[in-house]
């Protein structure tokens, strides 16, 4: 019987960026379009078949508390001075248990920052600042 998993920490490996850790990943999914055919039956009634059309990948949103780390920023820096083809990255995002061990591994293709968003900044609360990237990617695969 398979074992649920707990996410414990997840690390995101890329070209140049090798030790990023976060807190939360979010979007590892992939849908299929669905296109609808019609058929025409010998008496003349319609059949309406669903087929699976193009697949589309979400983005993946990274979280993490923020650190003095500018590996994140570079990246999306890349893409802001229209440097698209630089910036597009293959890596691997993977989940550790409390032990360190490789739990599963999820691996992404020419994935690039189209969002990074810095901490909400209020003195009065007492709490992580956290700092988001928003990656768009080609496909997702896992192992």
């Amino acid at each position: 019987m398979a074992e649920t998993l707990i996410a414990m920490r997840w690390h995101l490996e890329t070209d140049g960026i090798t030790d990023a850790v976060f807190k939360e990943v979010t979007g590892l999914d992939s849908e299929s379009q669905v296109v609808e055919v019609t058929h025409a039956g010998p008496k003349g009634t319609n059949t309406i078949f669903k087929i699976p059309g193009n697949i589309k990948y979400s983005n993946i949103v990274f979280r993490r508390g923020m650190t003095d780390d500018s590996k994140l920023y570079e990246w999306r820096k890349l893409v802001e001075d229209g440097k698209i083809g630089e910036a597009r990255k293959n890596g691997t995002i993977t989940l550790y248990a409390p032990d360190m061990t490789v739990v599963k591994r999820f691996h992404f293709f020419g994935g690039w920052p189209c969002k990074l968003k810095g901490p909400a900044l209020d003195a009065t609360k007492n709490e992580m600042v956290v700092e988001e990237m928003e990656l768009c990617v080609d496909k997702v695969t896992q192992e």
